[in-house]
């Protein structure tokens, strides 16, 4: 498999298949990490090209970035909180449901189970602080190493290993209080 590296590389040589077979790499896990710190599927989208519009800047300008993942990331990350600075973001109300992707092979029953098991922990999510909250789903949802999330929130390793053990901690907490915590809840903890 092509590293980010080579890909990147490859594009600023003047491969823009390079920066294609990037976008197909990152997009999916980008996209979905932003929907799930936005709540909102058309503005994910729209910070989601952004994101790849500033990496391609940024390569352009001969500057690749040394840790792309964890740059992509913080990229992203800056862009919603940019957004929630903004006045536009103030004015927007907030939307209840979140579109669920559907598998083909799945029972209606457990789809429904897996919603309500998201909800919840989305929902518990929200009562952690946002240090906390954003480490946890980039470690659990975008799968990055405790080096990569270092370099996305800018916080030392060890910090980064804090905030994860007592956020989770803390959604322990949340959901022994839960009478009967269903199983996807439990096998998440």
């Amino acid at each position: 498999m092509v590293s980010d590296d080579q890909l990147l590389l490859s594009y600023k040589e003047g491969n823009a298949g390079a920066f294609e077979a990037f976008v197909h790499r990152y997009h999916g896990p980008l996209l979905g990490f932003l929907i799930r710190k936005l709540n909102d599927v058309s503005k994910a989208e729209d910070m989601t090209q952004e994101t790849f519009i500033k990496l391609m800047w940024q390569v352009k300008s001969g500057d690749i970035p040394s840790q792309i993942k964890p740059w992509v990331y913080r990229v992203a990350l800056n862009l919603c909180r940019d957004h929630w600075r903004s006045a536009g973001y103030r004015s927007e109300y907030c939307r209840d449901e979140m579109p669920d992707a559907v598998a083909q092979d799945t029972s209606v029953v457990e789809i429904y189970e897996k919603q309500e098991t998201r909800k919840h922990i989305i929902a518990q999510l929200d009562h952690l602080s946002d240090v906390r909250k954003n480490i946890i789903i980039l470690r659990f949802y975008q799968d990055l190493k405790l080096k990569e999330i270092a370099d996305v929130m800018d916080l030392p390793v060890n910090t980064v290993k804090t905030h994860l053990y007592k956020g989770l901690k803390e959604l322990k907490k949340s959901f022994e209080q839960k009478k009967g915590g269903s199983e996807h809840e439990q096998q998440f903890l």
